[in-house]
């Protein structure tokens, strides 16, 4: 969809990433390490620094003590980290069980593995967890839980007593527990998010990605991190010693920087995207898609079956045609047809885009 931008002219309001950079300091960090001649290959694990700063992040933000010896790693973005940890936990045949819609990478990794798979939906407009779905799904023979909160693509932030759930089952049938995390500074309207690992039982248990391109705005650094008891921490890094061993050796003092030093960051973001958000909820109500009010995220989610479109990829297909704007559809997200009917809409653009955007989308005929 980011292709068919750039070849119609459309304003794109599909693909997650920012139109504007994350802090000049760590920028120049990166310049000084390349300048430094950090140039080489870092340690496979992640180079000490960096390590170190995401264990402080943890213990900082959610009271989680690692050793970054042993409980870090550092990997080329968190989609890596999801096809070490996929890779490293499930052999062929293991169920795995994990909510739908799911960010893309997900079912693609765990096919790699030959894993059988047990999405539980959320179901829309609410796009809460179904707990009572959820239950009939783990059992004793579940061998991993994959879990995205906040949740692309329907921006939902699990509550307290939803991840509470999740916990129960994850300890009582003893399953490994992958968390995605990435959006983790970047929730609304005074929410918080709280990890899973926090909750009793699960620290043993837990294998915590994040990243920062998100919450830093610097999606095209690629670089994230792996958190947890050591032996999970060790099943991704025996993956990722045969995928991309290391990288971005000198982005990764300056990702310490970030995480040392440039702590506010992502709170201002988060409060600059919301009032972004706010500006595409209203465009978009007014333009007759009434949208989903996400909780957290880059994203927000909208019905279009009562526009007369019952498929988002046709919808889609032609928005730049009709409007001169892209937006993503939602099948690809879903192992069935429960997401036909529904469209994604990135709010991390700047604010005259997005403006730019509604406009282009009030003045259209939207209607099948």
């Amino acid at each position: 969809m980011s292709a068919l931008a750039v070849r119609t002219g459309a304003v794109n309001l599909g693909q997650g990433f920012p139109d504007t950079d994350g802090p000049a300091s760590v920028l120049e960090r990166a310049r000084t390490a390349l300048l430094e001649g950090r140039n080489q290959y870092a340690p496979g694990r992640g180079v000490p620094e960096l390590r170190e700063a995401v264990a402080r992040h943890q213990a900082r933000h959610h009271g989680i003590d690692l050793d970054p010896e042993t409980q870090v790693v550092v990997t080329t973005g968190a989609t890596e980290g999801i096809a070490s940890a996929v890779l490293g936990l499930v052999d062929p045949g293991d169920e795995v069980v994990l909510l739908e819609p799911f960010y893309d990478s997900y079912p693609a990794m765990l096919q790699m593995a030959g894993a059988v798979v047990r999405p539980v939906t959320l179901p829309a407009p609410s796009f809460r967890l179904d707990v009572d779905a959820l239950r009939a799904a783990v059992h004793d023979g579940t061998r991993l839980l994959l879990l995205n909160t906040p949740h692309n693509p329907t921006g939902t932030v699990l509550t307290d007593a939803e991840l509470a759930v999740v916990a129960e089952l994850a300890v009582r049938h003893d399953v490994v527990v992958v968390t995605d995390e990435v959006y983790e500074h970047l929730v609304f309207d005074g929410r918080r998010h709280r990890p899973i690992a926090t909750f009793p039982g699960m620290a043993e248990r837990t294998l915590t990605l994040s990243s920062l391109g998100k919450s830093w705005s610097l999606t095209g650094w690629k670089v994230g991190w792996a958190t947890g008891p050591a032996h999970l921490v060790d099943a991704v890094l025996a993956v990722k010693q045969w995928t991309t061993f290391t990288s971005g050796s000198p982005l990764q003092p300056a990702a310490a920087h970030a995480l040392d030093h440039e702590g506010d960051f992502p709170l201002a973001l988060a409060t600059d995207l919301q009032r972004r958000r706010d500006v595409l909820l209203d465009g978009l109500a007014e333009a007759g898609l009434a949208p989903r009010a996400s909780e957290g995220t880059y994203f927000t989610v909208t019905d279009i079956a009562d526009l007369g479109w019952s498929d988002g990829a046709a919808f889609c297909a032609a928005l730049p045609e009709r409007a001169g704007v892209v937006a993503i559809p939602l099948q690809g997200f879903y192992a069935g047809d429960a997401g036909r009917h529904l469209v994604r809409w990135a709010f991390c653009k700047d604010e005259d885009v997005i403006v730019e955007g509604l406009r282009r989308l009030r003045g259209a005929e939207l209607r099948a």
